[in-house]
């Protein structure tokens, strides 16, 4: 489904049904947002006091004369004295009311956004690989942290405002028709005029909206990609030119935003021309209906002030239905990520072994990335349980391809690949993950200290065991030098590490994690001859009992392989197996 296909009352009705769990905070704040209209209704009335009651002889209003003593209302003084306090009492009434409003809204609009993240960055690592390569990380980040920032202002601000409006429009309506009917058809028909101009921009402002975010996202991605090959950028001097990249990405986001925000302009420049005719007619005609003795002065005041009240709640409906779009058009990328298939399936109720033997089998597999050229084209092979699998040829003939598919990354487009027999696309997607131990050509670690970096693969592993794993995978020795052992933070990405400390402290992790089947990606490329040697030892040891596929140009990691796998074109183009010895 793309971005366009989603219309507004769609979005509304999802965005209600998975604000479920909220609707106790919503009941709460929506009632505290009513609170506010029978104190908008009193704002007036000392006034009306004042004029009609006070300085004229007029009775106090029906409801206020069988609350107030006998004694206030033949004496002008206290009448004065109590108009004053009801105005001072109204006020700090409506004062305490909009805290309490303010307070509760940033409350449920942080555990909205909290709710909505947690779902996106599930999502989000759930979504394939191709989905990730093809629209970039900076989009999801974006749609992540910036387009759930956006949705409390439809529930949170927009809805439960409306409603509110709703209610004070209609007590409006009823109080201003209740004193002069003709005056209140007459504040009352500019209401078309106002859902004609909220209804012709709406299209106009989601489209420019929709715009606006999409090149906010590039800009991003520009940035991230710049400072994910920052090395590269300085050792060519293209700083100024990537700044510039990002500053003219950020430009055409910019004006985006403008054209959105002269759309916004104009309309509010037209609600406030027909809102300011409406009042003007008003004002003639009670005028006229004054100097005719059909109404008081102090009703006519009543009545202006409540006409204010009546275009608030209508110039509030009127531009939210527009400027609700920006926001409208972030739930709509929000769904979107949601929305998107997932191309590798988990099969919850799948097999999932405790242990796997290691048998592995490809049965012609095929495949390709996106509308690419096939990467791997009719490829069989098997590997018993417990072989060692040395994987080599020339870049961009499958071997990370065979890797990323053995994983589940990826499944085949067409064939099958098994282990110990079964399918595995007949696994659940986690029980067959934790079959499989990787240590990638590019080393990944996180921005944590490095014996939580070792235990990723076992975050109840005792500490015992995480040494004697970087121990096995010759980090042990240099960890101990860093200022605080194992607990050193290695900054982002591990940055405060060579490559080749990176590379031991992912084969320490594989070695924790002491799965039955093992990926090596160039396992010992970033070290040098001395370390590799030690390190050749280390993978040995790491292989034992175990089916292992290691990809690598160096002799000494392939030393000690059973099957020698050499691909060419996506194709085993020569498969020469070793005698494999019975016990290892």
């Amino acid at each position: 489904m793309s971005q366009s296909n989603y219309g507004d009352l769609a979005l509304y009705r999802r965005l209600f049904r998975d604000a479920i769990p909220l609707w106790p905070h919503f009941i709460g704040l929506l009632l505290v947002s009513l609170l506010s209209s029978p104190l908008v209704l009193l704002t007036p009335v000392p006034l009306k006091i004042a004029v009609d009651s006070v300085i004229g002889s007029k009775p106090l209003p029906g409801f206020l004369d069988a609350l107030v003593p006998q004694s206030f209302s033949d004496d002008r003084d206290l009448l004065l004295i109590f108009a004053v306090a009801l105005l001072v009492v109204v006020y700090l009434l409506k004062h305490v009311q909009d805290a309490s409003q303010s307070i509760l809204q940033t409350y449920v609009s942080e555990l909205l956004v909290l709710r909505f993240r947690a779902k996106l960055c599930q999502c989000a690592q759930r979504l394939s690989l191709s989905y990730h390569q093809l629209h970039g990380t900076a989009d999801a980040v974006y749609r992540v942290h910036r387009d759930t920032s956006a949705l409390p202002a439809i529930l949170v601000e927009g809805v439960i405002p409306l409603m509110s409006s709703g209610v004070t429009l209609l007590a409006m309506i009823f109080v201003i028709i209740s004193l002069d009917w003709r005056l209140g058809l007459v504040a009352l028909s500019i209401s078309p005029i106002l859902f004609a101009l909220s209804a012709f921009y709406r299209a106009r402002l989601r489209r420019q909206s929709r715009e606006g975010k999409r090149l906010d996202s590039a800009a991003m991605s520009v940035l991230q990609e710049v400072l994910n090959a920052l090395p590269v950028v300085k050792s060519f001097v293209q700083e100024d030119r990537e700044a510039s990249r990002f500053v003219q990405r950020s430009l055409d986001g910019m004006r985006a935003r403008i054209r959105a925000s002269l759309s916004e302009g104009a309309l509010a420049l037209f609600i406030g021309a027909t809102m300011a005719a409406g009042s003007a007619t008003v004002l003639f005609v009670g005028t006229h209906r004054v100097q005719s003795g059909s109404l008081t002065l102090g009703e006519l005041l009543l009545i202006v002030g409540y006409l204010a009240q009546l275009y608030d709640p209508l110039k509030t409906a009127s531009k939210k239905v527009a400027t609700l779009q920006a926001s409208l058009t972030s739930a709509e990328r929000v769904y979107f990520l949601l929305d998107q298939p997932h191309d590798v399936e988990d099969a919850p109720s799948g097999a999932r072994p405790v242990r796997a033997r290691g048998d592995i089998v490809f049965e012609h597999v095929s495949f390709g990335y996106g509308d690419g050229p096939r990467v791997l084209n009719d490829f069989s092979f098997d590997v018993p349980a417990g072989a060692r699998v040395s994987v080599t040829g020339m870049t961009g003939v499958g071997k990370s391809t065979l890797v990323n598919l053995l994983m589940r990354f990826y499944d085949p487009l067409e064939g099958r690949i098994l282990l110990d027999g079964i399918d595995l696309r007949d696994y659940q997607l986690s029980a067959l993950r934790r079959q499989i131990a990787a240590a990638l050509q590019e080393p990944v670690l996180f921005s944590t200290t490095i014996v939580e970096n070792i235990a990723y693969a076992r975050p109840n592993a005792s500490m015992s065991e995480v040494i004697a794993a970087a121990e096995a995978a010759q980090a042990d020795e240099f960890i101990w030098k860093m200022p605080e052992g194992y607990d050193t933070e290695v900054e982002d990405r591990g940055m405060r590490l060579s490559v080749g400390q990176r590379q031991r402290i992912t084969l320490a992790r594989a070695f924790l994690k002491d799965a039955p089947i093992l990926v090596l990606d160039e396992p010992t490329s970033a070290v040098d001859a001395e370390t590799e040697a030690s390190l050749v030892n280390s993978v040995e040891q790491l292989m034992q009992g175990r089916t292992t596929f290691i990809i690598s140009h160096r002799p000494a990691a392939l030393a000690r392989c059973d099957i020698f796998l050499d691909m060419r074109n996506g194709r085993c183009s020569n498969v020469e197996t070793m005698q494999l010895a019975a016990v290892r």
